[in-house]
């Protein structure tokens, strides 16, 4: 081989080289943007099953207003959005045509509609993200067909059906970019069924003392990683005994530690929801790393 040769050879392996490790150039990559709790669900492929996802919730989204045992959230659902929730638990009292928000007895100062305006102006800002939204009548007896009427009404005549991704299964997370992913925990509801055993796990026992709510939490941490296949949903709340917000002081800060510790490689923990996660710094984002 010529000297001419080798030399033009030796050089461009050098020019790789310097390519490979990042040296400043024409052909290198620009820094991938860092992904924030507002739109954290963009790291991932379109084909990504939301049931392999660990997705932060908050458990009686709306519950604000009526006194220590009605509170549950000390943040809007806007707030919860942008801090990385992505799971809304709604309960809707049906009367005179509308859903009105409630916690048992205690109307929650807010109506369906504001909830729907928070998710859609969300989901424009953030159309990488998607919201699953349970809905169940609260505090009401309406049949089934009244509570169905109510919400087609909120869909064709108020025009929410475009927000929303509505089916008997859960999509995959491009299907629901962008989107409100209804779970139906009414018998008259369209869409995915609350109670449906083979897409659902969850554990709820919302009148267990933290003493003996704390192990079932963990359990079913455990239980989402050994036995993948469905979309685990783990309520961390509790109202017994003491108040949820006495409750959440106590509860939340042992999941953290639970997150962060045993559990930190841990990944598709399914949903977990919450009472006043933003009480305990660092959660919802402890969550979100676990994916």
């Amino acid at each position: 081989m010529s000297l001419t040769r080798r030399g033009f050879l030796t050089g461009a392996a050098v020019a790789s080289a310097s390519v490979l490790i990042g040296a400043p150039g024409p052909a290198a990559a620009a820094p991938r943007r860092a992904l924030g709790p507002q739109d954290w669900m963009a790291g991932f492929d379109d084909g990504r099953a939301l049931r392999t996802l660990t997705i932060p919730g908050t458990h009686d989204s709306g519950a604000r207003f009526g006194g220590p045992w009605s509170e549950c959230q000390n943040t809007t659902i806007a707030q919860q959005l942008d801090s990385g929730i992505r799971f809304l638990d709604v309960r809707c009292r049906a009367i005179d045509g509308s859903f009105a928000i409630h916690h048992g007895p205690s109307y929650q100062n807010m109506m369906f509609g504001d909830v729907l305006v928070a998710c859609r102006d969300f989901l424009r800002a953030h159309p990488s993200e998607t919201v699953l939204m349970r809905v169940k009548q609260e505090y009401s007896g309406e049949s089934d067909a009244t509570f169905r009427a109510i919400f087609d009404h909120y869909l064709d005549v108020r025009g929410w059906r475009s927000l929303f991704h509505i089916g008997d299964t859960l999509p995959a997370l491009g299907q629901a970019r962008g989107k409100v992913v209804l779970i139906a925990d009414n018998g008259g509801l369209p869409g995915l069924k609350w109670w449906d055993g083979g897409a659902f796990d969850t554990q709820d026992d919302w009148n267990a003392p933290p003493w003996d709510k704390y192990p079932k939490v963990e359990a079913h941490l455990r239980k989402a990683v050994a036995q993948p296949g469905k979309l685990y949903v783990n309520f961390v709340s509790t109202s017994a005994y003491l108040p949820p917000r006495w409750n959440s002081d106590d509860l939340n800060p042992r999941v953290h530690r639970f997150l962060d510790g045993t559990a930190s490689g841990w990944k598709g923990l399914g949903i977990v929801a919450l009472d006043f996660p933003g009480t305990r710094s660092g959660l919802v984002d402890s969550l979100i790393r676990h994916n």
